[in-house]
């Protein structure tokens, strides 16, 4: 697919310069007691903002579909890759290990459940209603996982589902889940500013599970979920693992994510 030279352009020298500093920092952070340096690419995005609820879901109302559906190749060419955040970042083997072992489980409160529901399955949204594309990432040097879902969605599930998010650091702050193969976890959840221009829409939790079981050291995995709307379409991305979770690279990686589908939806626009 062809894209705009000027926005080609621009694509590639936010993925370079991400790429760059993250084999720079790949480098630097050979001890373990030193956090790897930022890469330029991933800072902290000025003016994030924290829209209310009300807010968040007001603006992601859609009232019907003004274009054509992507179809699954034009959203495939949306998605990040490991060119976009480069070196420790690889390709995923498969999904990881804590998914099944942490990640399945259950809380007495309804939304709390939901909660765990939604980062154990990734669909927000629910499933969605027509094409769809993924992709899985690992970080081999601190074992995070990172993937991206690009799929469309009824307006009124992405509504909905925004606003709710949105309520979860003041419902389900902190509470206890128990897990299918990690024993019993103290759970918090906070919310994770995004850049306002991350989509037209979005709102992202920071959710942490502390635990294990009684004769085992506690381990804490962390989880970032993003969801974001841009246009009729909607982007869920996860960053997660044991080790360093940067909310850098979810941000920065939301962000391009955004970008990407949004003018990957504009050239379809121009085709027809």
């Amino acid at each position: 697919m062809t894209r705009a030279p000027a926005r080609a352009r621009t694509l590639l020298a936010s993925a370079l310069s991400v790429t760059v500093l993250l084999i720079t920092a790949a480098c630097a952070g050979s001890g373990r007691d030193v956090p790897r340096a930022l890469p330029q690419g991933v800072s902290e995005p000025p003016a994030a903002t924290s829209p209310s609820p009300s807010a968040t879901a007001s603006s992601s109302a859609v009232t019907g579909r003004s274009t054509p559906v992507l179809n699954d190749e034009q959203l495939r060419a949306a998605l990040i890759t490991e060119a976009d955040l480069g070196p420790p970042w690889a390709a995923a083997q498969g999904p990881a290990l804590w998914r099944d072992g942490t990640l399945k489980a259950t809380a007495d409160d309804g939304d709390c459940r939901r909660l765990l529901e939604v980062l154990y399955t990734e669909e927000p949204f629910g499933v969605p209603v027509g094409p769809r594309a993924s992709v899985t990432l690992d970080d081999t040097a601190e074992g995070a996982q990172l993937r991206e879902q690009i799929g469309a969605h009824r307006p009124d599930d992405v509504e909905r589902a925004l606003a709710w998010l949105g309520t979860l650091p003041e419902k389900c702050g902190t509470f206890r889940a128990a897990t299918a193969g990690s024993g019993a976890q103290d759970v918090e959840v906070t919310e994770l500013p995004l850049p306002d221009t991350a989509g037209d829409a979005r709102a992202a939790l920071r959710v942490t599970l502390t635990g294990g079981e009684p004769d085992a050291a506690p381990a804490r995995l962390t989880v970032d979920l993003a969801a974001i709307r841009v246009g009729e379409d909607a982007v869920v991305l996860t960053n997660g693992g044991f080790g360093e979770v940067r909310a850098e690279v979810t941000r920065a990686m939301t962000q391009l994510a955004a970008d990407r589908l949004a003018e990957v939806a504009r050239l379809g626009r121009l085709r027809v």
